[in-house]
C-alpha cells in the first residue's frame, strides 16, 4: 500500500509540473503510475488505438508512454501545420533509447547541424551527381530489369514475391552506395537482406516499445533487443569492411560511389574540427539508408500488387496508360511521369492506403512552442499519426 501510495504521489507531482511548471500541455486520457497510457494502447493495431483516441481528444493529445508524455498529431491537418508549416520548430528527434547506443549521428536519429548536412549530402549527391557514368534512374531501371526476369522464370504459376520484392530495392541501395548489384543468390547479400529483415520484425515487436519506455530492461534483461544489437554490430562491421576497400583504391578524380563521394567530404573537412564528415558518421548514415530504403519500399510493391490484383478496373487503366505512353520496348524513365497521371494518382493512393508507417519517427520541439492554444516544451516528445 505504501509503495502505491508513492508512486501515486510521484505521479501527481509529475503531471503537476508537466501542467504548471512547463505550460499546457493537450488533454489525454488518465495516466496508470509507472506504465503511463500503454494498457490502452493495442500495440497490434496501434493505429486503431490512436483514432479512438483522437475521437475522444481531438487531433492534438497527450499520451504517456511509461512516465514521459508525448504529444501525438493525428490526422493531416495537425501534422501539416506542425511538421510543414512550423517545421524547423519540431525538427528535433524524439528520444528513442534503442537507437542511442551509437552517438546521434547519421540520418534517422541525429540533431541539429549533423542532421541537417548529412541529410542534404545524402539527399544530393545521389541525385545531381551520375556516380560511375551512372544515374540513379539507371540504376533503377536496370534493378527493375533483374525483376522482371525474375518474375518470368515463374512461367506465371503462384508464387511469392515478398523475397524478390525484397531484393529488388535492396540492391538498387547497393548500386548507389557500393557501386555494384548483387545476384540474388550472393551470399554475403543473402545474409545483409536477412539481418535488415530481422531487426524490422524486431522494431516492430511489443517488445521493443517496453524497453524503449523503460531503458533499464535494455541493458539488464534478456530479449530480441540484444539480437538487433547483434545484427547491427553484423551490419556495421560488413560496411566497414567495404570502405575500407574502397580507401585503398579512391580516385579523388573519379568517384564510383556514395563512399567514394563521402570519402572525398572527409579528406575536404579534415581540418575541420567540427565536422560532421566521420568514418562513424559515414558508417550509421549507410546502415540508416539501408534500413529505411529496403523493407518500405519492398513493402510497398507488395501490397501496390496486392492492391491491384483486388482492383482489375484499376488496373486495367494503369495498363492502359503505361502502353501508351511508354510502350512495351523501352524502360519507363522520369521524365514520362507527367504525362501519366492516373499511374501517378494511384502509386500515391497505395501509399496513402497501407500507411505504411503509422506513428512515424518520434520528433521533438526544438524550442518551448505554442501549437493550437497549447504550450509543448523544449524537447518534448512528439509522435505524428494519422
Amino acid at each position: 500500500v505504501i509503495l502505491v501510495l508513492c508512486l501515486s504521489s510521484l505521479l501527481l507531482f509529475s503531471l503537476w509540473k508537466q501542467s504548471y511548471g512547463k505550460g499546457k500541455l493537450p488533454p489525454g486520457p488518465t495516466p496508470l503510475p509507472i506504465i503511463g497510457n500503454m494498457l490502452q494502447l493495442d500495440m497490434r493495431n496501434i493505429k486503431k488505438s490512436m483514432q479512438n483516441l483522437s475521437e475522444a481528444y481531438g487531433p492534438v493529445f497527450t499520451l504517456y508512454i511509461g512516465m514521459k508524455p508525448a504529444v501525438v498529431l493525428h490526422g493531416y491537418e495537425a501534422i501539416k501545420e506542425a511538421l510543414i508549416d512550423m517545421g524547423e520548430e519540431f525538427s528535433g528527434r524524439g528520444h528513442f533509447p534503442l537507437s542511442e547506443r551509437s552517438k546521434k549521428v547519421g540520418v534517422i536519429f541525429s540533431n541539429g547541424k549533423t542532421w541537417k548536412e548529412i541529410r542534404r549530402f545524402s539527399l544530393m549527391t545521389p541525385r545531381n551527381f551520375g556516380m560511375g557514368n551512372r544515374s540513379l534512374e539507371n540504376q533503377v531501371q536496370e534493378e527493375a530489369r533483374w525483376l522482371v526476369e525474375q518474375l518470368r522464370k515463374t512461367k506465371a504459376s503462384p508464387y511469392d514475391p515478398t523475397f524478390i520484392l525484397g531484393c529488388a530495392p535492396c540492391n538498387v541501395i547497393c548500386s548507389i552506395i557500393f557501386q555494384n548489384r548483387f545476384d540474388y543468390t550472393d551470399q554475403d547479400f543473402l545474409n545483409l537482406i536477412g539481418k535488415l529483415n530481422e531487426n524490422i520484425q524486431i522494431l516492430s515487436s511489443p517488445w521493443v516499445q517496453v524497453c524503449n519506455s523503460f531503458p533499464l530492461f535494455i541493458d539488464y534483461l534478456p530479449g530480441s533487443h540484444n539480437k538487433l544489437f547483434n545484427n547491427i554490430a553484423y551490419s556495421k562491421s560488413y560496411i566497414l569492411e567495404k570502405m575500407k576497400e574502397h580507401q585503398e583504391t579512391l580516385d579523388i578524380n573519379n568517384p564510383r560511389d556514395f563512399i567514394d563521394c563521402f570519402l572525398i567530404k572527409m579528406e575536404q573537412e579534415k581540418d575541420n574540427q567540427e565536422s560532421v564528415f566521420t568514418i562513424e558518421n559515414l558508417i550509421i548514415t549507410i546502415s540508416d539508408v539501408f534500413s529505411a530504403g529496403t523493407e518500405t519500399t519492398s513493402t510497398t510493391l507488395r501490397y501496390g500488387l496486392l492492391l491491384l490484383l483486388k482492383h482489375p478496373e484499376v488496373t486495367a487503366k494503369v495498363r492502359e496508360e503505361i502502353d501508351r505512353v511508354v510502350g512495351r520496348h523501352r524502360s519507363p524513365c522520369m521524365q514520362d511521369r507527367s504525362s501519366m497521371p492516373y499511374t501517378d494518382a494511384v502509386v500515391h493512393e497505395i501509399q496513402r492506403y497501407i500507411d505504411l508507417i503509422p506513428t512515424n519517427l518520434p520528433h521533438a520541439a526544438t524550442q518551448d512552442i505554442k501549437f493550437r492554444n497549447y504550450l509543448i516544451p523544449k524537447v518534448r516528445f512528439v509522435s505524428p499519426t494519422m
